[in-house]
């Protein structure tokens, strides 16, 4: 099917004639992938009679020789349950990091706190980077905000000016997320240990009614579609420039870059931990990353991943 896939990317008519030669199958062989195609992946196809078959829009696929100029090796999938569970799978199986875990599709996407991350074919960035920590617990102090600014990075460099953050994990046009990042730990934090840094970018998707909250994509802002492999490359660069400086200069270097472009900053929220609620305003981060908040007129500190953060009202 991925070899159909191929020949029917570019979005013109292709009889079926001309695509069973080319792999070598009948014309009802044909037929039947492109049945599969439409309910596995969920694409749209024409079928018009005496010009042949159509992808309803263009596909752009993950190409590896375009990905070949990447900081660490980068490992594409057609279809996966998720990219993080992928990595943590390479991990056990003793591969060597830094690695990337890339996916066309996601089939148990997730998000924080086990929410669905929605992953249609060939739109979007499902996207893992396996690292290896050997410096102990000050490497991965703020590390899931750090990543947020190269994202941010990233987007900013395909015209998205209008991004900004969420704490912790998220990247947000306005109140509609356009990115998020999970971040799974392996070993021991205070010795050596892996972290995945899980990143899902809407970048093409157009629609998306299981989508449970506001979203916006890339394809949305601008207008455009997005090369998806130019991208990943400008995300890569993103990231390797700031996991340097994070590394040599610690997480303090980066807090007043991060706080600045907090969309949240000032804003009345309320901070959801399972059934307890904290309201507050919020004033900022500390050297940890951790969230400073104004509340009954004392500074609190809060951090922890089952955490939530939400606007009290248009504050």
């Amino acid at each position: 099917m991925l070899t159909l896939l191929k020949l029917l990317k570019d979005g013109r008519f292709h009889s079926g004639q001309a695509l069973g030669a080319a792999l070598g199958v009948s014309r009802s062989a044909v037929w039947k992938q492109l049945q599969h195609l439409e309910a596995d992946l969920n694409l749209s196809i024409h079928k018009v009679r005496g010009r042949g078959y159509q992808l309803a829009t263009p596909l752009e696929l993950l190409e590896q020789e375009q990905l070949d100029s990447s900081p660490w090796p980068v490992l594409i999938h057609h279809s996966l349950d998720s990219t993080n569970a992928e990595a943590l799978r390479a991990i056990d199986r003793g591969a060597a990091a830094p690695f990337v875990v890339t996916a066309e599709r996601q089939t148990a996407g997730r998000g924080r706190r086990g929410r669905k991350w929605v992953s249609p074919f060939a739109e979007n960035i499902y996207y893992s980077l396996v690292l290896r920590m050997d410096g102990g617990m000050r490497q991965l102090e703020g590390l899931s905000l750090v990543v947020g600014l190269a994202v941010l990075s990233a987007l900013r460099g395909v015209g998205i000016t209008d991004a900004g953050l969420k704490w912790p994990n998220d990247v947000l046009v306005g109140n509609k997320k356009i990115a998020g990042i999970l971040l799974e730990l392996v070993g021991d934090p205070a010795d050596v240990c892996h972290v995945v840094l899980g990143i899902g970018i809407n970048v093409n998707m157009r629609l998306a009614s299981e989508v449970d909250q506001a979203w916006t994509s890339v394809y949305l802002e601008s207008g455009h579609l997005v090369n998806r492999n130019a991208l990943i490359t400008r995300l890569n660069d993103s990231l390797l420039e700031y996991l340097k400086r994070h590394a040599t200069e610690g997480f303090s270097a980066i807090q007043a870059q991060w706080e600045q472009n907090h969309l949240w900053q000032g804003r009345e929220v309320s901070l959801i931990a399972g059934v307890h609620q904290v309201d507050g305003t919020v004033l900022g981060i500390d050297q940890q990353g951790a969230l400073r908040m104004r509340v009954n007129g004392e500074e609190k500190v809060y951090s922890g991943g089952e955490l939530s953060l939400r606007l009290r009202h248009d504050s």
